[in-house]
């Protein structure tokens, strides 16, 4: 198992190597910055990417940090610096790329469920993302803001000779291996050259973040768990909620329910309480207020429709 983020000191500077998702499930924001801030304003770094991208908030809160650092900022990209990766690569006063290397842009995309007014908030809320990263590889590159957006709008893979002629990337290396192997099935325009290496389950490049540190004699830790095992659990745990809060009827209560990771267990009898609560017992021989001895609650309902099989 290795580790897919490190931050270790060098004779002058430090090396960061981000080689996962960008956001919650791989390398957050508030853990980077967290750790950001620990180094000396005036020690160089050197970034080491090869990430398919993830939550476009925390790439630019990552990219703003590396912004703010008072010395230089080297940015190499290992394999692929896509979507949100992408956007913080653009933080580096100098952007590496070996021949075999690629750099993805696209329009910032999400998902929402409500009203029609939730739908209209979250198109507005893209619009001004897209247009905060537009300025961003603009600025980069020194090319019209216009002709970056239809870059976007289109996902726009380059190559390390096209993204330097792009002005996306300065300067060519030479060829590497891709380190971390991403499910690149999300994105509509993936060059054939990367879902073969997926495909071939690539071996590690020879430059790598240093392996986890092993636990002391006698401890009890166990093995670090696989990430990418965490975010199937995670995103499995979500559409349970979901579906759970539709089926009862209470589909705002999902919000609070994934914000405060409640156990699917305590979820059923909260939406169980919520449904009984609010909806009378009912009876067909007994249409006055008030239950029927054969009458059903809907508790009970609720609880039959689910329990789980097996």
């Amino acid at each position: 198992m290795k580790t897919w983020y490190s931050i270790c000191a060098l004779d002058e500077g430090a090396e960061i190597s981000i080689y996962d998702e960008i956001g919650a499930y791989g390398v957050s924001a508030k853990a980077f910055l967290a750790d950001l801030g620990k180094l000396p304003d005036a020690a160089p770094l050197t970034l080491r990417l090869n990430s398919p991208g993830g939550s476009v908030f925390d790439a630019v809160a990552i990219y703003n940090a590396l912004g703010r650092h008072a010395s230089n900022v080297t940015v190499t990209i290992d394999g692929i610096a896509a979507s949100a990766a992408s956007y913080i690569a653009m933080a580096g006063d100098e952007i590496i790329m070996p021949e075999n290397a690629f750099l993805m842009i696209h329009d910032p995309s999400g998902l929402v469920m409500g009203t029609a007014a939730d739908m209209r908030s979250m198109a507005e809320a893209l619009d001004k993302v897209g247009a905060s990263l537009i300025k961003g590889y603009a600025a980069k590159s020194g090319k019209a803001e216009d002709e970056i957006a239809k870059l976007m709008a289109a996902e726009t893979w380059f190559d390390a000779s096209e993204a330097i002629d792009m002005g996306l990337a300065d300067t060519l290396a030479a060829p590497v291996k891709m380190a971390a192997r991403f499910d690149m099935s999300g994105f509509r325009n993936t060059p054939e050259a990367i879902v073969a290496t997926m495909k071939a389950k690539a071996d590690p490049v020879t430059v790598e973040p240093e392996p986890a540190p092993k636990p002391a004699v006698g401890s009890k830790a166990g093995p670090e768990p696989d990430p990418a095992t965490i975010r199937t659990e995670a995103m499995a745990y979500a559409k349970t909620v979901v579906d759970l809060c539709r089926l009862a009827g209470q589909p705002q209560m999902a919000a609070g329910f994934l914000e405060a990771e409640t156990s699917l267990e305590d979820v059923r009898k909260a939406l169980i309480d919520a449904r009984a609560a609010a909806d009378p017992d009912i009876s067909a021989t007994h249409p006055q207020p008030g239950p029927a001895p054969q009458a059903k609650p809907w508790g009970d309902v609720i609880a039959r429709t689910f329990k789980r099989k097996g």
